[in-house]
């Protein structure tokens, strides 16, 4: 039996250095990065070095005498495989329909932000709104993502990612103001979030979406060394009128999900897991329910031109003049407007699914890992997992190119949690979501005029862009809103021109 382990082990370890590619060592740049950031280069490579080994001959080959992987697997994620109503619409059912000369709003993307601008218009806008999408609805990163509805990023983690940014863009100010500065804009994202995620909600409910939405929270598991970490942010959020983010023993967090962990977690109590792209879809079909809202899948914007007093939308089936554009292209954004290109940059993630697996994972509760994500999937009899976040460049953006380690590395880390379980891994799929470098989102006008984006999410979009489109399609309409997302703070110039845009006041 102990030669069989070995022979096993030297096996999987064989198959797993034949199936590297140049991903998967940039992946291995951006982990040692992120998790060793307090140490030298040769520090983090001997320490991810024997990370590595460990990975390679223990925990993986373990993982692998349960795990099999089918003869064919799918690059198309697990929520997209559900049926899509509005797919190839409308050429499906009028292939001789024709694009309008002439709108009041186009919107270029139809994932989360796209559909959420198509739904408020309904509601709220006069007029007529093209909806352009270049594939299928919620076939980017909204149809690609864990399946999570949050809170936004928490207050303690924005803050500490705007004072790393300030440093470098506010040299001006001293240690006390870029902190204070942090806290304000930590304050801005998080009431915009909290208040996104209660929208969410409430249209769900009053619109009867079947989309499988559940509010359980989210659970992120800290060491033993991070416990203090983990208090800090907690107090941080509290001290600043938050409360969504909160600690749960490791008796909780087993009673809710079935996750086995030895120290407190990290856990988002209004956090609440769903099938996003039928949330995309339903909010779509209501959309073009309406008489001012159109649809126009496999309809690729190829340029944008302002002529003064409409924009020029130059399409692959045509032209279309529209007196306002909403840029719903997060990581695509650069392909169409080149200014953005390293400043609005497309990083991309890996997700995976497995039939069966841990038989004590729940449903209907968001779980995290110290290197990864999972969750069980309602209906299946399986669970979902990803990982990884390295950036790609600008033309890659979309591109499925998932690495067969990080697969097998997540098997092995949703073992850890849960215990070792048969599966097969039927799908495998990548997602790009688009970055600033501050990881704070942008939402307003790119020319001062009446071109809008809404932007830079970094992975969060479910916890922005229902908020965010209201508030671009309010301004639109002219219609009464709180705005959520006030220019000093979310304007793309924050990110385009940082020296010529008009920063907040200090508050005192």
């Amino acid at each position: 039996m102990r030669n069989f382990n070995i022979i096993h082990k030297l096996k999987v370890a064989f198959q797993i250095l034949t199936e590297l590619r140049s991903r998967d060592f940039k992946s291995a740049a951006n982990f040692m990065v992120y998790f060793y950031p307090s140490h030298n280069y040769l520090s983090r490579l001997l320490k991810f070095t024997l990370w590595s080994l460990n990975q390679i001959f223990n925990v993986i080959p373990k993982a692998m005498e349960s795990t099999t992987f089918a003869n064919n697997i799918s690059p198309t994620s697990i929520w997209l495989a559900d049926t899509n109503p509005i797919e190839d619409f409308p050429w499906k059912q009028n292939p001789a329909i024709q694009l309008p000369e002439e709108v009041e709003v186009a919107v270029i993307g139809a994932g989360f932000t796209g559909a959420g601008c198509a739904y408020h218009w309904s509601k709220l806008g006069k007029g007529k709104m093209a909806v352009i999408e270049m594939n299928q609805a919620a076939s980017g990163a909204s149809g690609r993502n864990e399946g999570v509805v949050v809170m936004g990023r928490y207050f303690s983690f924005v803050k500490t990612m705007m004072e790393t940014n300030l440093i470098k863009t506010r040299p001006d100010l001293n240690t006390k103001q870029i902190e204070q500065l942090s806290s304000q804009f930590a304050n801005k994202y998080v009431k915009s979030s909290y208040t996104n995620a209660k929208m969410i909600e409430k249209t769900i409910i009053e619109e009867g979406f079947d989309c499988d939405y559940s509010k359980n929270g989210w659970i992120q598991p800290y060491s033993e060394k991070d416990q203090q970490n983990l208090q800090n942010s907690i107090t941080e959020g509290l001290d600043a009128g938050f409360d969504d983010w909160t600690r749960i023993t490791p008796e909780d967090a087993l009673s809710l999900s079935g996750i086995r962990i030895s120290t407190d977690s990290g856990f988002s109590k209004g956090a609440a897991t769903w099938q996003p792209a039928k949330w995309v879809w339903s909010l779509l079909e209501t959309a073009i329910k309406s008489d001012n809202v159109d649809l126009f899948t496999n309809t690729k914007a190829e340029s944008i031109v302002d002529t003064g007093e409409y924009y020029l939308i130059n399409t692959n089936r045509g032209k279309i003049k529209s007196r306002h554009v909403i840029n719903a292209t997060e990581s695509y954004t650069a392909l169409l407007h080149p200014d953005f290109r390293d400043k609005l940059y497309p990083k991309q993630t890996q997700g995976f699914f497995a039939k069966d697996g841990p038989p004590n994972m729940k449903e209907k509760v968001a779980m995290g890992g110290t290197h990864g994500w999972f969750g069980k999937v309602p209906g299946t009899g399986g669970y979902i997992a990803g990982s990884d976040g390295k950036r790609v460049p600008h033309d890659k953006a979309g591109v499925i190119d998932p690495s067969r380690f990080i697969t097998k590395f997540l098997v092995g880390h949703v073992h850890e949690y849960f215990g070792v379980a048969p599966s097969t891994v039927e799908r495998e799929w990548t997602c790009t979501a688009g970055f600033t470098d501050d990881e704070f989102p942008i939402v307003g006008t790119i020319d001062n005029k009446r071109q809008y984006i809404i932007g830079g999410m970094c992975g969060s979009g479910s916890g922005v862009h229902f908020n965010a489109s209201k508030n671009i399609v309010c301004k639109i309409a002219d219609v009464k809103n709180t705005d959520y997302y006030p220019a000093q703070y979310f304007s793309p110039n924050r990110i385009l021109d940082p020296n010529s845009h008009s920063w907040p006041e200090l508050e005192i």
